[in-house]
């Protein structure tokens, strides 16, 4: 893995790192990490910050021209080009992620994976998916609040690509360097980025990123037993 920094684009052999350096980036996934932060404020901090990376994510989203006029005159400009870009949230936490991203996107389809992770073994499994059978030519961006071990989106990104993707993207509000490094052996020769608020040190024994900020999906939604 080559850094620049610990800032910004990050090559990695084919996959691209993208660590978003913004102070509101920071203020929000600082209050997103202490123990204090309710459910409802984490959820609504969640859905400003996945905002505010889905703007990163997007930068290269296809687009067209499409000639237009003003009260004015006429003019060219852009719209987002066919097929549109699908945006697959990671059942369940993924979700809390869903609105902040069509927020910026909103003309874009909607797919659902279901993952779930074994907490002995660490692999992930898929029990349950809601999508195109064929994405030949669509970018994907797929939303996981965490890249700790890298198996959950591994997976989930393997299940795009053989369904054709040829573009994905995942957001994540957390990354760990052994996720990081997971996706690059394991995704080697796949176009992918990762669009994340920060790169953590690493991972403990239960697979948890520290700092990090604990179980997402618990901290959106409650420890749901």
């Amino acid at each position: 893995m080559r850094a620049s920094g610990g800032f910004g684009p990050v090559t990695v052999v084919d996959m691209r790192l993208h660590v978003v350096d913004h102070p509101l980036v920071a203020h929000k996934l600082t209050t997103l990490r202490d123990r204090r932060t309710d459910s409802a404020t984490f959820r609504r901090l969640a859905d400003e910050l996945v905002t505010l990376l889905a703007y990163e994510a997007t930068r290269d989203v296809r687009t067209e021209q499409v000639d237009i006029t003003t009260p004015v005159a006429g003019t060219t400009g852009v719209k987002l080009s066919h097929p549109r870009p699908l945006v697959v949230p990671i059942l369940r936490a993924g979700l809390g992620m869903l609105d902040g991203m069509v927020r910026l996107l909103p003309t874009a389809e909607v797919g659902f994976l279901g993952m779930i992770r074994n907490e002995e073994t660490l692999q992930a499994s898929t029990y349950a998916t809601r999508m195109p059978e064929d994405l030949s030519g669509r970018q994907v961006y797929v939303l996981d609040p965490m890249l700790a071990t890298g198996g959950t989106l591994v997976a989930a990104i393997r299940e795009l690509i053989k369904r054709g993707a040829d573009d994905v993207t995942a957001v994540v509000l957390l990354a760990a360097p052994e996720g990081v490094e997971i996706m690059e052996r394991e995704l080697a020769g796949t176009p992918v980025t990762v669009v994340t608020a920060a790169v953590d040190d690493h991972l403990n024994e239960h697979g948890y990123i520290v700092p990090g900020l604990g179980d997402a999906g618990d901290r959106l939604y409650g420890a749901a037993e």
